[in-house]
C-alpha cells in the first residue's frame, strides 16, 4: 500500500511527534511504501515580516502546503493520506487537496484542536468544556491559546470557518481516536460516530520487564501546567523520603525546581528530557509512575511505556487515564488536583509491595494484549482499508447518480 503521512511538528517535541514517527516505522517496517509530507512549527522563527504578517490567515489556508501536497498527490498517487497534526502550517487547505485527488484522508485525533483552541479541555488548571457546550466566543474573552486574544481569535476564526464549511464532516473519511474517552467528546460535538475508530497509541519495539527495584517514584512527560506537577510537588511533601525523579522539559522546569527547593523536596531530581532508551532505564526501575494530568488527556502514551516495563501507575481518575489505568489491578487511581490523595496513594503504594508487583505483572499483561506493535498495525491497516472503501462507495453513488441525471 502507498501511504501519504503528512504532519506540522511543534516546537518542543512531544507525544504526537512520537506517535507519529512510530507509525511511519511500523509502516516502512510492514513493507508499505510510505511518503512524508512535513512542516516544522520551527520554521516560523525564520519567517521574514510578510511571512509572519500572513500567518494567521495561512492558520485558515496554507496557500504553499496545499500547492506544495496537490502536486505530491499528483506524483506519486497514495492509497489513502493520513494525516496527524495540521496546526498552523499545513492547514485544512490539505484535505481538499486530497479531495480533488480522489485520496481518501484518515485523520488521527491527538489531541481536542478541533472542539477547544486550547486542544486540551483545561482552562485555570481545571477541566473545561466551555467551547464544547457554549460555543468557541468564550476562548478569546480566556485567552486560550497561549495566553493571547489575538492567537486564540485566529484558532477560532480558522475552527469556525471551516465548521461553516463542513471540512471536517465532508473532507475526511475516518477519524482515529486514542481511547473511548476522546471519542466521546467528539460524538458529542457532533462527529459521526460511524466514522470514528479507536486506535490506542503502541510501543514500537518490547522494551522488557525490568526490576522495579531503584526505589524511586517516577514523571515522564512535558513538564507544562495541566500535567499536575504542582500538585505533585505538594504531594511530596508528605513523601519527602521517597526519591521522585521527574523526566521531560517544559515551560514550566525552572518554576517547579524553584518549588520543590522552597518545599525542601531534596530527593526529587529533575532529569530533563530523555533517549527514549534511557527512559526505558528509568522505568524499570522505578517502584511506580505517577500520571497525575488535570486534562483530560486523549491517550497518556507514558501508561503504556510503562505497562510494557512491568511498572504499575498512579494516575488521575479523569478522562482517558480512567479508562487505561485499572484501578487495583494495574495502578491506582487519585481525584485530579488533590495532592493529598495522591500522596496516599503513593505511600500505600510503597507499603504494599507485594500488590504493586502483582499489579506490575497486571500492566505487562495489558501491553502484551493491547499495545504492541504488532496489534497496532492490524488495526490501522484496517482502517485504511476502510477509508478506502468508503471513497470507492461514494464514488460509485455519485458516478450512479450522474448517469440518472444524464440518461
Amino acid at each position: 500500500m502507498k501511504v501519504l503521512l503528512l504532519h506540522n511538528r511543534y516546537q518542543l517535541s512531544g507525544g504526537e511527534d512520537a506517535v507519529y514517527e512510530r507509525e511511519h516505522g511500523l509502516l516502512l517496517q510492514y513493507g508499505h511504501q510510505v511518503m512524508e509530507y512535513t512542516r516544522d512549527n520551527r520554521e516560523i522563527a525564520n519567517y521574514g515580516s510578510i511571512s509572519k504578517a500572513t500567518l494567521a490567515v495561512r492558520t485558515t489556508w496554507a496557500w504553499d502546503s496545499h500547492r506544495e501536497i496537490a502536486k505530491l498527490l499528483a506524483e506519486v498517487k497514495p492509497d489513502v493520506a493520513h494525516f496527524h497534526n495540521t496546526l498552523p502550517l499545513i492547514s485544512p487547505a490539505a484535505y481538499y487537496a486530497c479531495k480533488a485527488a480522489n485520496v481518501p484522508v484518515v485523520q488521527t485525533l491527538h489531541n481536542y484542536r478541533l472542539l477547544c483552541p486550547a486542544a486540551n479541555f483545561v482552562r485555570d488548571h481545571a477541566p473545561c468544556e466551555d467551547c464544547l457546550d457554549d460555543g468557541l466566543i468564550r476562548s478569546i474573552r480566556h485567552r486560550c491559546y497561549k495566553q493571547s486574544r489575538p492567537a486564540t481569535t485566529t484558532i477560532v476564526g480558522m475552527l469556525l470557518l471551516h465548521r461553516s464549511l463542513r471540512t471536517y464532516i465532508h473532507q475526511i473519511d475516518k477519524y482515529v481516536t486514542p481511547s473511548e474517552f476522546a471519542k466521546s467528546k467528539f460524538v458529542e460535538a457532533g462527529f459521526p460516530s460511524e466514522r470514528m475508530i479507536v486506535k490506542s497509541n503502541f510501543v514500537d519495539r518490547d522494551p522488557g520487564i525490568g526490576s522495579n527495584s531503584g526505589g524511586y517514584a517516577l514523571f515522564v512527560g512535558r513538564l507544562s501546567q495541566e500535567k499536575g506537577l504542582i500538585t505533585l510537588l505538594e504531594a511530596w511533601k508528605r513523601n519527602k523520603d521517597l526519591p521522585l525523579h521527574i523526566v521531560g522539559e517544559g515551560e514550566i522546569r525552572q518554576q517547579l525546581q524553584t518549588t520543590a527547593a522552597s518545599f525542601g523536596l531534596s530527593k526529587v531530581q529533575f532529569f530533563g528530557k530523555l533517549e527514549q532508551e534511557k527512559v526505558y532505564e528509568q522505568m524499570k526501575g522505578a517502584t511506580v509512575l505517577v500520571f497525575p494530568s488535570e486534562a483530560y488527556e486523549t491517550f497518556g502514551m507514558a501508561i503504556v511505556e510503562a505497562y510494557a516495563c512491568g511498572l504499575p501507575v498512579v494516575a488521575s481518575r479523569l478522562g482517558a487515564m480512567f479508562e487505561i489505568v485499572h484501578d487495583g489491578r494495574t495502578g491506582l487511581h487519585f481525584w485530579p488536583g488533590d495532592a493529598d490523595d495522591l500522596a496516599a496513594k503513593v505511600e500505600w503504594a510503597c507499603l504494599h509491595p507485594a500488590e504493586m508487583r502483582e499489579m506490575g505483572r497486571n500492566a505487562r499483561k495489558e501491553y502484551e494484549e493491547r499495545y504492541t506493535a504488532s496489534r497496532n498495525y492490524e488495526m490501522l491497516l484496517d482502517i485504511y482499508k476502510q477509508a478506502i472503501q468508503r471513497k470507492q462507495r461514494l464514488a460509485a453513488t455519485n458516478a450512479e447518480c450522474f448517469s440518472h441525471v444524464t440518461s
